[in-house]
């Protein structure tokens, strides 16, 4: 036998064995999902890549170079989810077949879970895209083997603090993840100076979106922001306007960095109702978006799939009838009580919860729930950083903590003199405010309060209906 030949069977083999241990990790892998569910221990989409991972170390790898198109991620402190699920709506309107992790589990562990679940029976994927959310401190071990064709930034500012650290942190991770992978496009939110200048830095060709108009009120804006110093001489930033947190049209006197004109953006923004209507690249859109930073979330996944040249055709129908919510910002009826949940897990995305409720100038009842989980992060210090003040003037007939942390949450209030009660039973607090409060009820939540009390929610309505 020659050298050759010995090689070949060699390598052979090996690709076998690889193949063989695949089909392994994807089995297994399906069998813990099947026995958590049977078990009604969860969702059962975290664990699963987790044991796949174990049994083949690059099975994210494998998995992800049966995509027979591209992959885009998307990554940044606020919309990532909800931008996800625009770019994946949008490729399936056009037939396509996409992986996705829809339930948000954008770790390694849930990544690796969302392609081999989504296997069929031969441990083989369909797949003409893979619509991947990525968190942020994870990028580093995830892109790498994702090799993503395109990498979507929102924007870069304070997070849990236990896992993130300050927001320098944050902007390192990403730097070296997006390094590691130099041919993959950016697509990057030019308001904020953080991305752009990570996009600069990295090397990695980009391409930009942004708003020119002031859409944000003084509510939404506050006063936190992550960098007001020039990322290239260290003088401090001139601001025409800011949008919220940093992100705004930045200039530096100094040495002339400024925000670049972008690529792709919105414009005629204004809100009709409750909600938005905006024009975009020749499109005049009638959204359901009742937050300006849905537009954002809207634009940047234009943007992507412009770019990646898919997904954009039917785009106007699609968005038009796209609900932003996500069981993230849901709504009920519930003993003839219109009934508002909302997800704020950090300063900027509390702040825009804020000036949400004060656009409602109607009488209503407020429930905070404030968890201290892993999931949520250790540390609530960051409730300091959002400006509560605001609520005093909400019109809140009633105000209720709830959670893990409602004391903390209450005394943050009681610094803003606000009145307020705590609550140990969230679902006797919504009960008792539909039937005898304002019949406009919002409840607030961090993020491992959101999935329990959309279930919640959605079987008190129901036991109305059947009532």
């Amino acid at each position: 036998m020659s050298d050759r030949t010995a090689i070949k069977i060699k390598i052979k083999s090996w690709v076998t064995f690889m193949r063989v241990r695949s089909r392994l990790a994807i089995r297994f892998a399906k069998i813990t999902s099947g026995l958590i569910k049977l078990m009604n221990r969860g969702s059962g989409v975290t664990l699963p890549g987790y044991v796949a991972r174990r049994i083949d170390p690059d099975i994210l790898g494998e998995m992800a170079r049966q995509v027979r198109g591209k992959t885009i991620v998307t990554m940044g402190t606020n919309g990532k989810t909800t931008t996800n699920a625009i770019l994946c709506r949008a490729l399936e309107s056009e037939g396509k077949k996409v992986i996705i992790n829809r339930t948000g589990a954008n770790m390694l562990n849930g990544i690796i879970s969302a392609f081999v679940l989504a296997t069929d029976r031969r441990g083989r994927l369909d797949a003409d895209y893979a619509c991947i959310e990525v968190d942020e401190i994870s990028s580093v071990g995830v892109l790498p083997k994702l090799k993503p064709d395109c990498a979507l930034l929102t924007n870069i500012s304070r997070d849990q603090l236990d896992r993130f650290g300050e927001v320098d942190i944050t902007y390192g991770k990403l730097l070296t993840a997006v390094r590691s992978v130099p041919e993959t496009t950016l697509i990057i939110n030019c308001d904020d100076i953080l991305s752009y200048s990570l996009a600069e830095e990295s090397g990695n060709p980009f391409v930009s979106y942004g708003i020119d108009e002031q859409i944000f009120d003084d509510i939404s804006r506050s006063e936190i922001r992550e960098s007001i110093f020039c990322r290239k001489c260290g003088k401090k930033l001139e601001y025409d306007f800011f949008h919220y947190g940093q992100l705004g049209i930045y200039r530096c006197p100094a040495c002339g960095f400024a925000r670049p004109e972008p690529d792709y953006t919105a414009a005629g923004i204004r809100m009709d109702g409750e909600v938005y209507s905006f024009d975009l690249d020749g499109m005049h859109i009638d959204s359901t978006a009742r937050t300006p930073y849905n537009i954002y979330n809207t634009l940047s996944a234009y943007t992507a799939l412009k770019t990646m040249g898919a997904g954009y055709a039917g785009f106007k129908e699609m968005i038009e009838a796209f609900d932003y919510g996500n069981n993230r910002e849901s709504i009920f009826t519930i003993n003839g009580a219109r009934v508002q949940l909302h997800l704020a897990k950090n300063p900027i995305g509390f702040q825009q919860k804020i000036s949400l409720v004060l656009k409602d100038e109607k009488p209503k009842d407020i429930i905070i729930q404030i968890n201290d989980t892993a999931q949520d992060g250790r540390d609530i210090s960051w409730l300091w950083d959002v400006d509560f003040q605001y609520l005093a003037d909400s019109s809140a007939e009633k105000i209720l903590t709830a959670g893990t942390r409602r004391y903390d949450m209450g005394l943050r209030l009681k610094y803003e003199d606000i009145p307020c009660e705590t609550t140990e039973d969230l679902k006797a607090a919504v009960t008792e405010r539909t039937v005898n409060g304002t019949k406009n009820l919002y409840v607030i939540v961090n993020y491992s309060g959101l999935y329990r009390t959309n279930h919640m929610l959605t079987e008190l309505e129901k036991e109305e209906v059947q009532a």
